[in-house]
């Protein structure tokens, strides 16, 4: 289990790294002289603190003050801005990582440092004190919108990718030492649970977008807590969700992935899923809609109800259709239970339009919309690679040009039964059955007989 360091403690390791840097000295690729490691590093959090704390056009003397506790000193508000319009941090400061953490990175494959206390997770180590000291700095950020929270992401995005890139990153799982929380938390709150299930919602194909908003949305609740922590104004976080997008596009996991979200945030009580629809919830009685919402609605407490195609509640405005009553009775029941039930709603973009206007109180409690963007072929591909090996099995460089042709011409196609990953899960299904088919005929059979899926078992695949 990682040791928990304050931020004290991350930049006090971090300097020293970058002594131990300094000493071993700098790759010569970076242009930095080696004793310039350390304030290069400090100038890097420096220019990290305006970026985020110049997101409302405004650094206030809170911000200031946490520069100053944690770096030394601060630079007047006129020198800040001077020094950001010098810098076009802008524009630039998601276009490279700081030097200091590619020196790092280059370290931990591998050069010589005596006495190496941090192993081969100093670049982590550097990646996680950048992102530490930006929450902090955005914990006492005072505008209410959301630009200050999604340029810490977009950093934190930024370094994680790199670390990924270079092989420097370090699971939480297995890191040394890892950020203090300084939040209040509840008591089912768990941060290294958390940063595992982070870590699945990152490493899905595609869905860069999704990822980003949750992200984001983690961010934006750990920084309320913190500010609660301090006395200051927390925003008031609307938890419930919109899911748009096409089927197939992953809305269902991510809503399992969220649940637990909210589970490790000690925001839900059991980070449970229950999934349900129109047949699960509208009845064909007075009174039975009612009913059946709110036994569904127990079922899913403490977790989150997602309800796919919730669109389908209204789509029938005949006498008799009590799926309206589903609607209004579901919004009792999210009301009634606000501190530990979370409802994601999911379906087409232009039908939950509709959806959202059937009540007026919808809109008010659903203003996080993510959208799901259809997967491109190189994704669907991926997935397929990914989905066969899990099974155990492989395609061969045949099968697999095929498998991209085909899906090429479906997702140009945009038939009206195209699902995105449903898609690849029903095509690979009829591959293995194939295979199947083909290799209990043949003599003297191989393990590569039995695992590996060639041209003529995915040729046969014909999905609707």
């Amino acid at each position: 289990m990682a040791i928990q360091r304050t931020l004290n403690e991350m930049i006090s390791m971090a300097e020293d790294i970058c002594t131990q840097l300094s000493m071993a000295g700098a790759p010569s690729d970076t242009g930095l002289r080696p004793q310039d490691l350390l304030s290069s590093f400090r100038y890097s959090m420096l220019t990290l603190a305006i970026y985020i704390a110049d997101a409302d056009h405004n650094i206030d003397e809170a911000e200031r003050s946490v520069i100053e506790t944690y770096l030394g000193s601060c630079p007047s508000v006129p020198q800040m801005k001077t020094l950001k319009q010098r810098e076009r941090l802008e524009e630039t400061i998601l276009l490279s990582v700081p030097i200091v953490l590619q020196c790092a990175s280059n370290a931990d494959k591998g050069y010589l440092i005596p006495q190496d206390l941090y192993k081969e997770q100093k670049a982590q180590i550097l990646a996680d004190t950048f992102i530490m000291f930006a929450r902090e700095v955005l914990a006492v950020h005072k505008n209410e919108n959301d630009e200050a929270v999604f340029r810490l992401t977009g950093y934190e995005a930024l370094l994680e990718e790199y670390l990924k890139n270079e092989g420097a990153y370090v699971p939480v799982s297995k890191r040394l030492f890892c950020p203090e929380t300084t939040a209040v938390q509840e008591a089912s709150a768990d941060p290294e649970k958390l940063a595992a299930v982070l870590e699945e919602l990152n490493s899905m194909v595609g869905l860069q977008g999704v990822k980003n908003e949750i992200n984001g949305l983690v961010n934006l609740i750990k920084v309320q807590k913190m500010r609660q922590e301090r006395g200051i104004k927390a925003v008031d976080v609307s938890k419930h969700m919109v899911f748009t997008g096409n089927p197939g596009t992953g809305k269902t996991t991510v809503a399992r992935i969220v649940a637990q979200i909210y589970q490790y945030m000690g925001i839900l009580s059991k980070g449970t899923l229950v999934e349900t629809d129109r047949a699960g919830l509208v009845k064909g009685y007075m009174g039975q809609t009612a009913a059946r919402v709110k036994e569904v609605v127990q079922e899913a407490m403490g977790g989150v109800l997602f309800i796919d195609e919730a669109y389908s509640l209204i789509v029938d405005k005949s006498e008799g259709d009590y799926g309206q009553e589903a609607v209004d009775s579901l919004l009792k029941e999210m009301e009634d239970h606000r501190d530990d039930l979370v409802v994601i709603v999911a379906g087409y973009p232009d039908l939950m339009e509709e959806f959202l206007d059937s009540n007026p109180g919808l809109r008010s409690r659903f203003n996080k919309f993510i959208d799901f963007e259809d997967y491109t072929v190189e994704e669907e591909i991926a997935i397929l690679i990914g989905m066969a090996s899990k099974k155990e099995y492989m395609l061969d460089k045949a099968a697999l040009e095929y498998a991209k042709t085909y899906f090429e011409e479906r997702i140009s196609e945009k038939a009206k039964e195209y699902a995105n990953a449903r898609d690849v899960r029903n095509f690979l299904e009829q591959a293995i059955s194939h295979h199947a088919t083909r290799v209990v005929n043949l003599q003297n059979v191989t393990a590569a007989d039995l695992q590996i899926i060639r041209m003529e078992d995915v040729k046969k695949c014909e999905l609707n």
